[in-house]
């Protein structure tokens, strides 16, 4: 620990808050089952994507943004729960939870810009389809994507180095793992003199983009009612799957951040459930709803493939050659099959 935080000589933190689960090495299992299947799930997506060059789109690269955000959010808690469920060990120096923290917070505030960016992508897709490729190029959302992470070191570098100023004289954190909460409620201050600043940031990202899309949706519902029924149809359900990531990530934080604000009394073992579900379920919901896009985008590729072939046959008693065209693609901002003719 840095000389400064030395003050009583507080090198690593005790980790107390599954001392009260009856059955610790059962919901250890649970959480090693559920991030197994994260890391299953956001793996395999990144795999199928990066291998498949008809793949390499706007969509799909928010989509794969999306996972490794996901693996980098939960494995920041799951390790250290882990360890503690499975292994019985409490303890934790103060480098390691610092380290912990920042990619913690980090995950949560790329998770939210990550939604955002797909809420953003729906939008253009859906209310200037003609436009969408020349609007979101691969090099503009990885620009957007920089971005965010570069906003987001800055924001949470911030808060590290908040915590890495101040003098600890209390070794028990009443939490399931390393986050600024905690590491501000074991230090000698006043907690609700250093809550200002993460309240800002936390209205700022995690709202500024619930507002956003909500916006956004706001705007998609305005533009498919203007449009056929049968294709509102389409336009729902491509929304559908982005709206369960929404509802999951967003609704844990409204009710940590703000119901608790408003009158409703959580234990501090019901906060860490809910600190629990809010890190792990969004990240094991997410690949799940994306393999749902990726097996729609790859059964229309062979649906295509299977038209194109028969053109071939086709074409040998034709008094003319057909040649299949090979810009006529599945259209990955709106679901559908676009045939682009030369």
């Amino acid at each position: 620990m840095a000389s400064k935080n030395n003050t009583v000589g507080i090198t690593e933190f005790i980790v107390t808050g599954f001392n009260d689960l009856e059955h610790p090495k059962a919901v250890g299992i649970v959480i090693l089952i559920i991030y197994s299947l994260i890391l299953l799930g956001s793996t395999t997506n990144i795999c199928i994507i990066v291998s498949d060059k008809r793949l390499h789109t706007p969509m799909y690269f928010l989509i794969c943004n999306l996972a490794i955000v996901d693996i980098m959010y939960s494995s920041s808690a799951s390790v250290t729960m882990l360890t503690i469920l499975l292994v019985g060990v409490k303890t934790v120096s103060y480098k390691p939870c610092a380290a912990q923290m920042f990619l913690y917070h980090m995950g949560d505030f790329m998770e939210a810009f990550a939604i955002g960016l797909m809420a953003f992508d729906r939008l253009v897709a859906i209310s200037n389809p003609l436009r969408y490729h020349s609007i979101l190029t691969n090099t503009r959302i990885l620009l957007l994507v920089l971005t965010t992470l570069v906003i987001n070191s800055a924001v949470v570098g911030t808060l590290a180095g908040i915590t890495e100023g101040l003098p600890y004289c209390h070794t028990v954190l009443k939490y399931t793992f390393c986050d600024y909460p905690g590491l501000v409620r074991a230090a000698c201050v006043n907690p609700d003199d250093y809550f200002v600043f993460p309240t800002i940031v936390v209205s700022l990202v995690i709202y500024g983009n619930f507002v956003f899309i909500l916006l956004s949706y706001i705007w998609i519902i305005c533009t498919v009612f203007k449009i056929s029924s049968e294709s509102r149809k389409h336009m729902f359900s491509t929304c559908f799957s982005h709206m369960i990531v929404v509802v999951c990530y967003f609704v844990p934080k409204f009710v940590a951040n703000i119901l608790t604000r408003v009158g409703l009394v959580l234990t501090i073992p019901e906060r860490n459930g809910l600190h629990i579900v809010a890190t792990l379920v969004p990240s094991l919901v997410n690949p799940v709803q994306s393999h749902g896009t990726l097996a729609f985008e790859l059964c229309c590729y062979y649906s295509l493939w299977k038209v194109e072939n028969r053109l071939n046959d086709t074409s040998r008693y034709l008094p003319f050659t057909v040649t299949p065209n090979p810009r006529c693609v599945v259209n990955t901002a709106t679901g559908y099959l676009n045939a682009y003719v030369e």
